[in-house]
């Protein structure tokens, strides 16, 4: 479960976050699910606990083919860094500062730094440069095949998700409500496009994506869907994922946090307490959509759009319709990551560390393993038939399908 972040108005460098009460920092420490009703929050039973795991019948089995230790992974600070693949290299990073390079397919560190910093959002890679976003307000550039700084540049506020590239540019967004693109090369700042936050909102930022066709696409804390141009900034369309309701704004929360997916000349987003839709790139027109709450990513395959929702279910929904093929809430209130489509299987970790392998047919549960008993928070990754498992610890797991 994602904390919540108040965000007051006011000219300091870096946002005051709130966890909603200490309460909801016990509930999270307790692996239990975050209750939004306030008369809840101090009640001595357990709220939503997590689904206890029951036994399956295992049709796929999975091999560790290696393992690495990138610092202290996730750290005490509920940051999701999740690593990225790249020239058949996977870059991955830990909160208290180190970054390392591995190679793919063996396992071996390339190159391993540390940066003298607390790093938040990452790890972005592309066109001969590594990007990590941190605490202290900074966007830091190293060189792929050295793992030298290449620039840092200060920004506005914290970043939280991973920074992108397309070899001119390089795009991030801050919690204050920012997306800002840093000229690749020399870490200066091209342009800045700004939103309103309100005055609560779910602690995460969705990663922007940057299109062939030159757009910069990013959702933000206010439920919308914006589209600037990667040159310059200039705007192209701006369209709403989800409506604040409610009379409380608890209940008007509706950030766009989980990535976006490009799927030919369609984006598809997803929000929390909200909406699951697809818009057209090029105009921002609505494509489809469908009443849904999320706030991770989401896959497809086999014809089928698959996301997780706010309770923890797996749903598959067929794609442009608003039929469910499918919905597993076996794993309810467990804090699955976004699920990630691999063969004939979509992969989701939770809270225990445990990775499920749901068949996209039926939506059974057919294989599993204990990969980090710190948990895992960060997407998986997949690549040539192999998943890659990036556990709270810091711990980079790379599994083979049997």
């Amino acid at each position: 479960m994602h904390l919540l972040q108040i965000i007051y108005p006011c000219n300091t460098r870096f946002p005051v976050r709130v966890a909603a009460l200490c309460v909801l920092l016990l509930s999270l420490n307790a692996c239990t699910s975050i209750s939004w009703n306030p008369m809840n929050w101090f009640s001595d039973d357990e709220v939503n606990p997590p689904a206890e795991l029951q036994n399956i019948e295992t049709e796929v089995s999975l091999r560790s083919d290696w393992s690495v230790s990138v610092g202290n992974g996730q750290g005490d600070n509920y940051t999701e860094i999740t690593p990225t693949i790249d020239g058949g290299m996977i870059f991955a990073a830990s909160e208290n500062g180190t970054i390392a390079a591995i190679e793919v397919s063996t396992g071996n560190t390339l190159w391993r730094n540390r940066l003298d910093t607390t790093i938040t959002g990452g790890v972005g890679a592309g066109e001969g440069v590594v990007m990590v976003g941190t605490e202290e307000a900074e966007i830091v550039a190293l060189d792929q095949a050295t793992g030298e700084v290449v620039w840092r540049t200060p920004v506005s506020s914290e970043v939280l998700s991973q920074p992108q590239t397309d070899g001119d540019v390089v795009v991030a967004q801050t919690v204050d409500g920012k997306l800002l693109a840093l000229d690749r090369e020399t870490g200066e700042q091209r342009w800045i496009y700004e939103t309103n936050l309100p005055a609560l909102t779910l602690r995460g930022t969705s990663r922007p994506v940057i299109t062939d066709t030159g757009e910069v696409i990013a959702g933000f804390s206010n439920g919308t869907l914006v589209s600037v141009a990667a040159t310059d900034g200039v705007w192209r369309w701006e369209e709403r994922v989800a409506v604040p309701e409610g009379q409380y704004d608890i209940d008007r929360v509706i950030d766009v946090d989980g990535d976006l997916l490009l799927d030919g000349s369609r984006v598809l987003a997803a929000s929390y307490q909200g909406n699951l839709m697809a818009f057209d790139i090029a105009t921002g027109r609505i494509v489809w959509g469908m009443e849904a709450s999320s706030y991770h990513g989401m896959d497809q395959g086999f014809g089928n759009i698959y996301y997780s929702d706010d309770r923890s279910h797996l749903v598959a929904v067929r794609d442009n319709s608003n039929d469910v093929v499918w919905e597993n809430e076996d794993l309810q209130y467990r804090a699955i990551t976004a699920p990630t489509a691999i063969n004939n299987y979509v992969a989701v970790a939770d809270f225990e560390g445990y990775l499920h392998l749901i068949s996209q047919i039926d939506g059974r549960i057919v294989g599993r393993t204990q990969i980090d008993r710190d948990g895992v928070r960060a997407n998986l990754l997949t690549a040539n038939d192999k998943l890659y498992v990036y556990g709270n610890s810091g711990r980079l797991t790379a599994l083979t399908l049997e």
